[in-house]
């Protein structure tokens, strides 16, 4: 599968720090970085997870991002949501973005299964959580970046 869409012009200012929300450092285990975005995978395996974080300082709202960045975030999500969908079981693809936790902007992407612990409700405050083992990550983990064709 191609990398998704990246446009110079919306690529990360060099001279704006980007740190990743303590809370999603805190909950995650780093996968690449992409055109725009920082790819992390949330650790846990209740559910496949992962989240865009745009790699911009200060953004906090969709509309923050100019137009080219915008695209290439659709982009992102979009090469996402069909990548997970090919590597793991599921029968629907959800992808939301609220921020009342954690006000970084940030896309979330999850693989849901029908008769998941959740289904058919949200996950967040589900109260079903296990962290990944180390192998069942780098192993998922793998997966996602060759399916990108990430080399790192």
């Amino acid at each position: 599968m191609p990398a998704p869409h990246t446009d110079p012009a919306a690529a990360p200012a060099a001279d704006i720090p980007f740190d990743l929300h303590e809370r999603l450092a805190a909950d995650t285990l780093p996968v690449a970085d992409l055109g725009l975005s920082r790819l992390v995978l949330m650790n846990n395996r209740v559910w496949p997870w992962l989240i865009l974080v745009p790699r911009r300082a200060g953004l906090r709202e969709i509309h923050d991002l100019d137009t080219a960045a915008r695209t290439v975030l659709m982009d992102e999500i979009a090469a996402l949501s069909a990548l997970l969908a090919r590597l793991v079981p599921a029968d629907k693809i959800n992808v939301g973005m609220l921020g009342n936790m954690v006000p970084q902007l940030h896309i979330h992407v999850i693989a849901r299964r029908t008769g998941d612990p959740a289904w058919p409700g949200p996950v967040w405050g589900s109260g079903h959580a296990a962290p990944y083992d180390a192998d069942t990550a780098a192993a998922l983990i793998a997966a996602v970046r060759a399916g990108l064709e990430y080399p790192g």
